[in-house]
């Protein structure tokens, strides 16, 4: 029997709440159709707006503060480990080892006091700030509640009042209930109305204590560190005076060792060893006038000039219809020169060389003679065809498209006061001791100009073309002053 009662009691109070709710539901819907007023404070719904953005904020806080307990402790462990890495490089016979060792343990128990005073001082007061939260959050939304009820059974004591045949015993209970569930709201509303404008104006005092107590921290943490990080700088400084001659010095990048300009060289020499002549060829004769015979040089480039961009009215290349050999009996030759960025091969024939055609240039002719005004087309043509048999492709490497303009059109494009295809400054930050021919050796101070590589594929990882600002201005050549350098011991200037 009283398992019965007390399940009677359970049920009935089950039956109660689901009407209540079935209740609240029927008022809710009536006000939003217009056809029940609510009863409304602005102040109180103020204040509620007021205790959602506190709580928003007071939750990211906490996150936030979480987050940065975590990167500590990251940071503690970090250090740890590198502080243990020192003691097993640190050798026994090395001074100050147990100088280093004692401030080894000093930096760790330093960032175990830090995280602790942490969490003590500042997650543990964010943890109580927030716990308040939860209880008044109910309470808010039983208020809530509270007032659906009371709205209800205001509009049921009226609707009571308003109908034609009047109940009398049920307008005097409905009068009772609407005064019950008044009372229980009001007690509900007071309570909340006090307790949330002062917890809303309490979350100034909270953020002060709070970033006051994590700057206090830090600022003493740092503090203590920092003496600890002097006094394992003096000892490295001890260690340092005793092994003063071993001291670690900035290297370059590995080089390919591919020595540009020998192999550049390599290139030209073969090129003149196969395209020497014959030894059955015979030498013209010289000029009837006594004078040595000039050896004229060609300039040709890797890739023909189209016929569309070609200048009007210049002359074509002119070559003669056979080849000979120089007095010397090989072909003579010369280096290339800076202006030029090319390869220069001489052959015992004419000087070809692009541009407007000169009047000089059309009275000359391999035997110092001039061919009459009806032979000169034919004349030209057929050394033409001579050229195009005899003179294979000659690789050329240019250093910009500033050069090439020089060459191919005669314009020179660009500064004259800086290298041909200069690209910026840069000045050396450190000595460097070439190792090789084609590397600039560098002091402190130097000025680099840098250009680029003449092919770009030989270019090394780390590692720069230039010529001294110092020697350009001298020689204003790049042949002999251009070499390669490390980038990293150098820093841009312009």
């Amino acid at each position: 029997m009283a398992e019965m009662g007390s399940k009677g009691v359970t049920a009935g109070k089950i039956a109660s709440n689901v009407q209540k709710k079935l209740t609240r539901a029927q008022e809710k819907v009536l006000q939003k159709l217009g056809k029940a007023d609510e009863t409304k404070d602005e102040q109180f719904e103020q204040c509620v707006q007021n205790f959602n953005k506190q709580l928003t904020e007071g939750t990211r806080l906490q996150k936030d503060l979480r987050t940065y307990l975590a990167s500590v402790k990251a940071m503690h462990e970090a250090s740890k480990k590198l502080n243990e890495c020192l003691q097993e490089v640190y050798e026994p016979d090395w001074p100050g080892r147990d100088d280093a060792n004692k401030i080894a343990e000093n930096n760790d128990l330093l960032w175990m006091d830090f995280h602790q005073k942490l969490v003590d001082q500042a997650l543990l007061t964010m943890d109580t700030y927030l716990g308040q939260f939860p209880d008044i959050k109910s309470r808010i939304a039983k208020r809530g509640r509270k007032l659906v009820d009371y709205d209800s059974a205001r509009h049921h004591f009226e609707s009571l009042q308003t109908a034609k045949k009047k109940d009398e015993a049920k307008i005097a209970k409905a009068e009772e209930e609407l005064i019950k569930a008044q009372k229980v709201f009001e007690e509900m509303n007071v309570d909340l109305q006090e307790e949330l404008p002062s917890l809303w104006n309490s979350r100034v005092g909270f953020y002060v204590n709070t970033f006051q107590s994590i700057a206090g921290l830090e600022e003493n943490f740092h503090k203590e560190m920092s003496k600890l990080n002097q006094n394992l700088n003096d000892v490295l400084v001890s260690l340092e005076k005793q092994h003063g001659s071993n001291t670690f010095t900035v290297k370059a990048q590995p080089r390919k060792k591919t020595k540009l300009f020998s192999r550049l060289r390599r290139k030209k020499n073969r090129y003149q060893h196969d395209n020497a002549p014959a030894k059955g060829n015979k030498s013209p004769s010289p000029p009837p006038d006594g004078s040595p015979a000039a050896t004229p040089e060609i300039r040709v480039n890797h890739e023909p000039e189209p016929a569309s961009v070609a200048t009007p009215g210049a002359a074509l290349p002119k070559s003669p219809s056979q080849p000979t050999e120089s007095p010397a009996g090989g072909l003579p030759s010369r280096e290339p020169s800076a202006a030029e960025g090319t390869f220069a091969v001489a052959w015992p024939s004419q000087t070809a060389e692009l541009g407007p055609a000169q009047p000089s240039e059309a009275s000359e002719v391999a035997g110092g003679t001039q061919p009459a005004a009806g032979a000169q087309e034919p004349r030209e043509t057929a050394a033409s065809e001579a050229a195009s048999s005899s003179l294979p492709a000659v690789v050329v490497e240019t250093f910009s498209a500033a050069v090439n303009g020089t060459v191919e059109g005669g314009s020179a494009a660009g500064r004259v006061d800086l290298p041909p295809g200069f690209m910026f400054k840069v000045q050396a930050q450190h000595d460097y001791t070439a190792t090789d021919t084609d590397e600039l050796q560098l002091k402190a101070g130097d000025v680099v100009l840098v250009i680029p590589f003449q092919n770009p594929e030989e270019q090394d990882e780390g590692w720069l073309m230039g010529v001294k600002e110092s020697d350009w201005n001298q020689h204003k050549e790049l042949e002999q002053c251009r070499g390669v350098f490390p980038e990293n011991f150098t820093e841009r200037v312009q």
